[in-house]
């Protein structure tokens, strides 16, 4: 993979914002394997001829496993600035995620404290005392359901490592696809039904309202669900 393949969604002088595909680390790792982050410098190399390395922030993280849309910063002064803008809650993360079974209540919010086993790259829920714990928030809502599976949209309000994932596996209905926090080794999808759909924040610079919205793939388990209708009509008119 190269950067030719990321689908760029908005581009100026301080963002870049991009649809990061399933499967794709989001920075260098152990695997070696090509990494959104240096693909994207090369993309700013390659596109404005500059010579060297190009400087971009990353912002914000995505699970490998995991697919949708990301912004980063092209400038140190936007990257500041965002970065603030995470740390005060003033970046608006949502996500649709599909799950096995059909949660208990159809909207709730998810308290709970998670603590990450980085040998292993495992988190899991632990009393709020213990070593290392981090407390984790999120909303979630129930928008349809299809063959004993929902579709849910989540909106975090901490942004922990592997998050959503462990809080709705904890809750009883994990995440289609998650082979590490589901009920099953073997799956048909070959990553978890989990989806960063909407990205909102005030523009680092400017300070102009932005919003950006990427749809999941057009394969199952999304394909069960009136994804378009949901995005189109869920997020924008709510609240």
């Amino acid at each position: 993979m190269t950067y030719k393949d990321i689908r760029i969604v908005f581009e100026d002088n301080h963002l870049l914002v991009v649809e990061k595909p399933y499967g794709v680390p989001v920075q260098a790792d152990s695997s070696g394997d090509a990494d959104l982050l240096n693909m994207l410098k090369q993309y700013l190399v390659e596109s404005k001829n500059k010579s060297g390395n190009a400087y971009l922030g990353l912002v914000h993280r995505l699970d490998r496993p995991v697919g949708g849309v990301m912004v980063f910063a092209k400038t140190s002064k936007a990257a500041e600035r965002l970065q603030e803008k995470m740390q005060n809650g003033d970046m608006e993360k949502r996500y649709f995620a599909v799950v096995d079974g059909i949660p208990r209540f159809r909207t709730d919010k998810l308290k709970c404290y998670l603590k990450k086993d980085r040998e292993r790259n495992i988190v899991s829920v632990v009393p709020a005392l213990s070593e290392g714990a981090k407390y984790a928030e999120l909303d979630y809502k129930t928008l349809a359901t299809s063959d004993n599976n929902s579709l849910l949209q989540v909106t975090l309000v901490t942004g922990r490592s592997h998050q959503i994932r462990v809080q709705l596996a904890n809750m009883g209905n994990p995440i289609l696809g998650d082979v590490k926090y589901g009920r099953q080794q073997q799956t048909p999808y070959r990553y978890p039904a989990l989806w960063a759909v909407q990205l909102r924040f005030d523009h680092p610079i400017s300070g102009t309202p932005m919003t950006f919205r990427v749809f999941p793939p057009k394969t199952e388990p999304w394909t069960n669900f009136e994804i378009d209708a949901f995005l189109n009509v869920t997020i924008e008119h709510e609240e």
